[in-house]
């Protein structure tokens, strides 16, 4: 897992399962969306883009393995998060200890 620094100052991406594949997939409609999420539920900075893609109000493509539609209903459910890493963070945090 990569610390907070490394999140913060973009060096995620370098690190992520999509670093050498070519962006254009990833900005994709429909069925093709699923195909795309598969990719991101393996990856190891998964958590990191998807905040980035929240902190910023990217607006198009698939990040951290979520579809603009599915982020853009996350920032209207969650108006008030200031900083989604640290969100998700705890987010992901109380689930694995639901799941022991």
């Amino acid at each position: 897992m990569l610390d907070r620094t490394a999140a913060a100052d973009g060096s995620w991406a370098a690190q992520g399962r999509c670093r050498e594949l070519d962006p254009d997939g990833f900005f994709v409609q429909g069925a093709h969306q699923q195909k795309v999420k598969t990719l991101c539920a393996a990856c190891s900075v998964r958590l990191e883009c998807l905040a980035d893609a929240l902190d910023n109000r990217i607006e198009f493509g698939v990040w951290g393995g979520m579809t603009e539609r599915e982020r853009r209903r996350l920032l209207r459910e969650h108006p008030g998060v200031s900083d989604w890493y640290e969100a998700l963070e705890r987010a992901r945090t109380r689930s694995e200890c639901r799941t022991g």
